[in-house]
């Protein structure tokens, strides 16, 4: 593992991984793209019930990883591989709250068909459970984690091994950290409150690929 996002997701997560895919720090695990893997779900739930030996298999074939399940292991995964670079997306806690809620939890209270039962099983004890304890519905509560969370990362990585950012600073800071040159292009800008929603919406009417480990 190159490259450990420790933002919590919907502070630009999504653009991130496109971002580091683009620059070659890819195949980049993320919460959505797990949603047509099983497999994988079900490591991940193993290992946030503490069998953490699984994550080596359920991370198998990736450099980097960002969003939701990673984060929940992102104290692991910084011991695990000392020499990774740490990127700590942010936002403002109000503003990120506001659209956790109507995403992430608003897909979270919907029923799903049952070939995403891995995967709600995998959401609910890294995130809604693991993290938030079944208090995501309450803001407050919720806001308190992400600002623990954030000031957990910060104190436990080391500056030079810490970026803080900013989805909105574009590609100049992340390539000097990461020690590439900047690319000739935009920087990608994904998944804002309804591009989730339509994801979820199609996702959940079409019907996925199999199970089994993604190959990048």
């Amino acid at each position: 593992m190159d490259v450990i996002g420790a933002g919590l997701g919907r502070t630009g997560t999504l653009s991130l991984r496109a971002a580091l895919e683009r620059l070659g720090e890819g195949p980049c695990a993320h919460m959505l793209p797990l949603m047509a893997d099983e497999e994988r779900c079900r490591l991940f739930t193993r290992a946030a019930g503490g069998e953490l030996d699984r994550l080596d298999e359920a991370f198998a074939g990736f450099r980097s990883t960002v969003d939701w399940p990673g984060v929940y292991f992102w104290r692991h995964l910084i011991e695990q591989y000392p020499t990774a670079k740490v990127i700590l997306t942010v936002r403002d806690a109000g503003e990120w709250y506001a659209s956790a809620e109507r995403t992430i939890w608003a897909a979270a209270q919907t029923p799903v068909p049952p070939r995403l039962t891995a995967f709600r099983e995998m959401a609910e004890a890294t995130n809604f459970e693991g993290m938030f304890h079944g208090r995501f519905g309450e803001r407050a509560y919720a806001i308190g984690v992400f600002d623990r969370h954030n000031a957990a990362v910060r104190e436990a990585v080391p500056a030079d091994r810490l970026l803080e950012y900013r989805i909105g600073q574009g590609w100049e800071p992340l390539c000097e950290f990461l020690g590439h040159p900047v690319p000739d292009e935009p920087f990608p800008r994904l998944n804002d409150s309804e591009a989730f929603q339509q994801r979820i919406r199609g996702l959940a009417a079409t019907r996925l690929p199999a199970a089994g480990h993604a190959d990048g």
